[in-house]
């Protein structure tokens, strides 16, 4: 889905300035991807590294602010540097929930609860700041900033719920995928045949793909003794990593998730 129809006080011959993708089939299949390696990538540090979950925290977070950095000076969108960005953040977030669970003892109905609020916050004071919360409106540093810590929210509050289903529940990663998958469904026949908000519908959507690809990857990765096909962290993350930059090259090459030259030029007043 897409809200390429928002509306608010940016003139259209800002949008070539737009530091994120239009939103495609491309997007959602990398992104939910890219949870994926949140995912087993977290798992996988944990796994094959003498690193304590703090220490893993840590260093993710310090990783991520290098490439948030580069990510906030470019002056438009990268197509590698701005996925890059999204896999260092859901590892990120994957990691901070892990942490409240593991380590602080947090229930995951709490922590589940705790994201959704803390969401709901960024929100509201973006928007009371921006009046808008379309990513297509992302053009100054400060929408931008905006965007990132929202994703973050988005990414430990999806680890949480997914968790929360998969395993405090005990529904299985198999039974926790469909259930995301067919509430993501849901998600975008209400956009597409009931008119539903598309902004609206977009954040939901991005929720949603967090405990979907997290529980893909659980499952494909984990023992088939703990309900999974046992690919192991390690063959997951490489399968879906090759995948990604498969796409995210062939996006850089076509720009097909970027706007037209016809588009570019008109904004520009060509």
């Amino acid at each position: 889905m897409t809200d390429a129809t928002f509306v608010d006080s940016d003139t259209s011959a800002r949008r070539w300035l737009s530091k994120v993708p239009e939103v495609t089939l491309f997007f959602w299949l990398i992104k939910i991807m890219c949870t994926t390696v949140g995912e087993t990538g977290a798992d996988y540090l944990m796994e094959h590294t003498s690193l304590t979950l703090v220490s893993t925290l840590w260093l993710s977070i310090a990783v991520f602010g290098v490439i948030l950095v580069f990510q906030m000076s470019a002056r438009r969108y990268v197509p590698v540097l701005y996925w890059l960005t999204v896999v260092a953040i859901s590892i990120v977030g994957t990691l901070i929930t892990d942490y409240f669970t593991d380590v602080r003892g947090v229930s995951l109905w709490v922590s589940t609860a705790l994201f959704t609020v803390l969401l709901g916050v960024v929100f509201t004071i973006w928007y009371r700041r921006e009046h808008t919360l379309s990513i297509h409106s992302i053009v100054t540093p400060t929408r931008e900033a905006f965007y990132w810590l929202a994703i973050l929210c988005t990414f430990a509050l999806g680890t949480a719920a997914g968790d929360l289903v998969a395993e405090k529940v005990d529904l299985g990663y198999l039974t926790a995928a469909v259930i995301f998958g067919a509430l993501l469904a849901a998600d975008a026949i209400a956009w597409r045949v009931f008119k539903v908000n598309a902004v609206l519908t977009f954040w939901i959507a991005y929720v949603l793909t967090r405990p979907l690809g997290a529980s893909i990857g659980d499952y494909l990765s984990h023992a088939s003794g703990h309900g999974g096909l046992g690919l192991g962290t390690t063959r997951t993350s490489q399968l879906m990593l090759l995948a990604i930059l498969g796409l995210v090259l062939y996006l850089s090459v076509s720009k097909r998730d970027q706007m037209t030259a016809a588009v570019q030029q008109a904004d520009d007043g060509g």
